[in-house]
């Protein structure tokens, strides 16, 4: 069986998302899948900035659990966007589109 590869490829997870997901190691893949399931089964999406959850929308409400995965993030994207979650608390919201800062930055 051939070895996988990019985003099938297992990543060592640290301590918090390996807390969170139940496992030391999983392909980026299944990282993002789990996360989403959480998501939306706890209804953790909202349509405003900060708003609070309705289970729609691009914005993500950091919970409990959710907030020590958020906070390990801080990363500067190739166009040079800054991505600081580090202060961050409960009930504020993240993009949508954070959720691959937030992946890289809870991985080794």
């Amino acid at each position: 069986m051939a070895e996988a590869k990019g985003l099938k490829k297992p990543v060592k997870l640290q301590s918090e998302l390996a807390a969170f997901l139940g496992a030391k190691e999983l392909p980026r893949t299944e990282i993002t899948q789990k996360l989403w399931a959480y998501i939306k089964d706890n209804k953790l999406q909202t349509k405003t900035a900060n708003g609070k959850p309705e289970n729609a929308g691009k914005f993500i409400v950091a919970d409990a659990k959710l907030l020590p995965i958020f906070k390990k993030t801080k990363s500067t994207s190739k166009s040079g966007k800054l991505t600081d979650l580090t202060k961050m608390k409960e009930g504020q919201t993240i993009d949508m589109m954070q959720m691959a800062a937030v992946v890289g930055a809870n991985i080794e």
